[in-house]
């Protein structure tokens, strides 16, 4: 139908809009149409996986259909917006085959929450946790199907705790999540005359230092558990001001004084989701190991020779030391691939033979990165 405003009075546009928001119903009465249909059908196929006794969550049969909608929408509509609205789609129908419940480094609103979030949909049931420990035990007792935990920072590096933690936990990493870190100074009134105080987490005051030297010298700052945390706090105090995410503004209903006030650009969280089983390849994976080796020359050289040898591709690796032996060490590594496929699983099985502890800790699809 073309419209031609100038050739139509004010009643025939008016009869215009009228039709075309008619369509518009229509379409919107097909489009819910067809998610409770989607929604049906998933249930059904929950039904049969429980009766093959295989896991829910299938990252590699998500990946075709969000990779199978792009390609067929050809930029006809805006393809981050499809691609979110679609995403929400399969991850709310993930819950309708069984209710995931996540723990995550809370309270509600931290980065941590917005991994969880990002990977998981708002249909999830998200529980807060007080550490990244707690997030460990709530998964390995069962009581959630899921954790998320910071593994790494792209300015302040890794996150210690977690990698320690998988020294005494015995999860699987699941699945990687990428967010972006934008720094938002809050309080209740978006006046920077009323702070008095400025509280966040570490990390986050850590990353803006410099402009909050430059822009509240006089006032004081206080490290506390989370940013979510200083959120909360200014939402009762009127003096506080938080260093937080947009999510938390929204979340505790406050006013943003500055916006993006980290001192470098560009900085991104690597998340992990954890839990008791890794899933099946996809075909653009990433392998997690946890490993020693033998005190003698070129232990080392011989266990990145493996990978050399194959051509993996290595993209982290990291020691850490090991609390029980002063002076000895555990290495982290990441490299591309999954244990299942080769040339991977073939290099596991000659690292057995070369280290002295060898754990994979899980093969899983490698995030987007940001």
């Amino acid at each position: 139908m073309n419209i031609k405003g100038g050739d139509m009075d004010s009643k025939e546009i008016e009869l215009q809009l009228q039709k075309l928001r008619q369509k518009i119903d229509k379409l919107d009465r097909t489009i819910l149409s067809c998610l409770k249909e989607r929604y049906q059908i998933v249930k059904e196929i929950g039904v049969l996986k429980r009766q093959l006794k295989v896991s829910v969550l299938d990252l590699g049969r998500e990946r075709v259909v969000i990779e199978r909608v792009l390609a067929q929408n050809a930029g006809a509509f805006p393809e981050e917006a499809l691609k979110a609205i679609f995403l929400e789609i399969v991850h709310t129908c993930r819950s309708a085959q069984e209710p995931q419940k996540v723990a995550y480094l809370g309270p509600e609103a931290t980065f941590s929450h917005m991994a969880a979030i990002k990977f998981f949909g708002h249909a999830a049931d998200f529980c807060p946790q007080e550490s990244v420990l707690d997030v460990f035990e709530e998964t390995e007792a069962g009581r959630t199907n899921f954790g998320v935990v910071p593994v790494e920072n792209s300015i302040e590096g890794t996150v210690s705790t977690t990698l320690d933690a998988f020294s005494e936990y015995k999860l699987r990493v699941c699945g990687e999540v990428f967010i972006p870190i934008s720094h938002d100074l809050l309080n209740q009134t978006g006046r920077k005359e009323d702070i008095k105080k400025v509280l966040s987490h570490p990390h986050a005051l850590a990353q803006c230092r410099r402009w909050l030297r430059k822009n509240l010298p006089s006032v004081p700052v206080e490290e506390v558990s989370s940013t979510a945390f200083a959120a909360r706090w200014a939402a009762v105090d009127p003096s506080v001001a938080a260093i937080a995410s947009p999510l938390a503004a929204r979340t505790y209903h406050l006013q943003v004084v500055a916006k993006n006030i980290e001192d470098f650009r560009g900085n991104v969280t690597r998340f992990w989701v954890i839990g008791k089983e890794s899933p099946a390849p996809t075909g653009q994976d990433k392998t997690s190991l946890f490993f020693s080796i033998p005190d003698r020359p070129g232990a080392l050289h011989e266990v990145l020779s493996c990978f050399a040898q194959r051509g993996i591709n290595l993209s982290k690796i990291e020691s850490r030391p090991a609390k029980s032996e002063p002076w000895r060490y555990f290495f982290f590594l990441d490299c591309e691939g999954h244990a299942q496929e080769e040339p991977v699983s073939s290099c596991l099985i000659e690292l057995e033979k070369i280290c002295a502890h060898l754990e994979w800790l899980g093969s899983y699809p490698a995030g987007e990165e940001i």
